[in-house]
């Protein structure tokens, strides 16, 4: 008889890993503020408050796989298989933040061979349209990759799903905030 899987105890316990990685080290080296700050005698979302509940959420999902289903009859052992797709899927995510990263500055680098005064990308990152180059780009190549490579195959329906995601979030996190930037252009 065979030894049963122990997948699903390594996945649980790589995600609580990188959720503590997250938690104690990132997120506190990454923002300037904390979860909750007060500013001028109210409480106000700090910086880390988004990152915190997104690892918080991964800390949980692994705690859970480490604790119910570590010895589930019903899981698969990790294969080569299983290894290239989240390796696809990393590939995806880091490519989709670097275009993210450089899409607005480098926008505004071709701008400026066609422009007598130069312009930097600093100063339009708040500006409708140049704040939207980076995240719509990258959003876009992110879901629609995921889409593909879940898919097995580049669909016009995953592209059209992709545009629909990145503009909904907009609508959401741009549109209601006067001064919200929208990733990556505060580090920009």
């Amino acid at each position: 008889m065979l030894a049963p899987s122990r997948s699903n105890l390594y996945i649980g316990l790589l995600c609580i890993v990188f959720a503590a990685l997250l938690i104690f080290i990132w997120i506190p080296l990454d923002t300037d503020s904390g979860i909750v700050e007060k500013v001028r005698g109210r409480f106000a979302i700090g910086d880390a408050l988004a990152p915190t509940i997104a690892a918080c959420f991964i800390l949980v999902g692994g705690g859970l796989l480490v604790a119910f289903e570590r010895n589930g009859p019903n899981q698969s052992s990790l294969r080569r298989s299983h290894v290239l797709f989240m390796g696809k899927l990393f590939a995806v995510t880091v490519l989709s933040l670097l275009v993210m990263r450089f899409a607005g500055p480098l926008c505004a680098e071709i701008a400026n061979l066609f422009r007598t005064d130069p312009i930097e990308y600093r100063l339009l990152r708040a500006t409708a349209g140049w704040k939207h180059i980076g995240f719509s780009l990258g959003g876009i190549l992110m879901v629609a990759g995921i889409i593909a490579i879940v898919e097995r195959g580049f669909s016009l329906r995953g592209l059209l799903t992709a545009v629909l995601a990145v503009l909904a979030m907009i609508a959401m996190f741009d549109l209601p905030f006067e001064d919200l930037l929208l990733p990556p252009n505060g580090d920009v």
